[in-house]
């Protein structure tokens, strides 16, 4: 079943989506790569699920076209169309065995191979000892792999994914991430990944669309978006960020350039300074940030609070202009720190990331779908 027949890219060109009382995508291009494994990231309301309901064809587009390779899909109808969607009710019919259900649409279409293919893809998601089961008696996870088997054993050209891990646990969405980019990886089929899950996008898609008020604010694979940020809003909404209001101060110097930040003075990588910035927001990631005076940069603070969480502390230290900056500490054997005791927290150029400060500097924190 493991397939190497050549995916189509998926352009979206100038597409939007306007409804009575307000405008739920604005007009975008959009190009998602044939065969990858593509994530639309954003919080509740930022059109990310509208996208993929247009990609469906449940949804109709104000604006724009819909490609799928040469082949114009805008006007076809959901049923005619060679996309799949996984959605988070798994919708298995419950009077079906396991393998009939995965054949079900194979052998509505008249396939007479269509039992060998269901065995095939159940050996894929690797529940082919459970085919003559029902799906009442299976775990969530189980279910969710067999919805999964029944929309790739048709082989679309681009296989849809809206939310399909939020029912599950915790524990047993982290394994499903795992399973779902094999899966992906073997069958060769685009999947397009709606989820508001950072941790989810980061470790599952090739490449990210992070969106934001019906726009795509930043598109890139997970290590750039994480590393270097365009806005303040993709720095807050992809884990956390220390932001620090800072001037630059001079011009490079062997590749670094040197800044200002509440009357301490800092050292910035140059080639992460947008051209032309003087006021900017210094961000550094909380796991870039040490205790010790070990990195180049150094500001001196107190520990508010200290967290174990197994694999790593990490730390609230209060800044003296009352701002607090957050720092994970890997449980590598290094000395931990308690509340109340003064530390020094460095960083290297380089570890850091600049933004325009003219950016809100809260934009993106705390946001979580409804």
């Amino acid at each position: 079943m493991a397939g190497t027949r050549a995916t189509e890219d998926l352009r979206l060109v100038q597409i939007s989506k306007e409804f009575e009382t307000f405008t739920a995508v604005q007009p975008m291009d959009l190009t998602v790569p044939g065969g990858s494994f593509f994530a639309l990231l954003g919080p509740s309301g930022c059109g990310k699920t509208t996208t993929l309901r247009m990609v469906a064809g449940l949804e109709a587009p104000t604006t724009g076209r819909i490609h799928i390779g040469a082949k114009d899909i805008t006007a076809t109808k959901a049923y005619q169309r060679n996309v799949n969607t996984v959605f988070q009710s798994y919708a298995l019919f419950p009077h079906m065995t396991v393998l009939e259900n995965v054949a079900f649409g194979l052998k509505r279409k008249g396939d007479s191979a269509a039992m060998t293919k269901a065995r095939q893809t159940l050996d894929l998601v690797q529940l082919e000892q459970v085919a003559t089961k029902k799906p009442a008696q299976l775990s969530g996870g189980m279910q969710q792999r067999v919805a999964l088997a029944r929309a790739i054993v048709n082989r679309p050209d681009v296989l849809l994914l809206d939310e399909p891990l939020g029912a599950l646990d915790l524990k047993l969405r982290r394994q499903m991430q795992i399973e779902l980019k094999r899966i992906q990886s073997e069958v060769g089929i685009t999947f397009i990944h709606v989820t508001h899950d950072q941790e989810e996008a980061m470790t599952m898609a090739d490449t990210i669309a992070v969106m934001n008020k019906g726009r795509i604010e930043q598109l890139g694979d997970p290590a750039t978006l994480y590393e270097k940020p365009a806005s303040t809003f993709v720095a807050n909404f992809l884990g956390q960020s220390n932001l620090l209001r800072a001037q630059i101060t001079g011009a490079a110097v062997d590749g670094v350039m040197p800044a200002s930040t509440h009357d301490h003075d800092v050292w910035v990588a140059a080639d992460r300074v947008p051209d032309g910035l003087r006021d900017v927001w210094i961000g550094v990631r909380p796991e870039k940030l040490r205790l010790g005076d070990a990195g180049r940069n150094q500001i001196k603070g107190q520990v508010t609070d200290a967290s174990f969480t197994g694999v790593a502390t990490q730390y609230l230290v209060a800044m003296p202009w009352g701002f607090e900056l957050m720092v994970v500490q890997q449980n590598d054997g290094s000395p931990r720190a308690g509340v109340g005791e003064n530390v020094t927290l460095s960083w290297d150029p380089g570890h850091e990331f600049v933004l325009d400060q003219s950016q809100a500097e809260d934009a993106g924190s705390g946001l979580v779908d409804g």
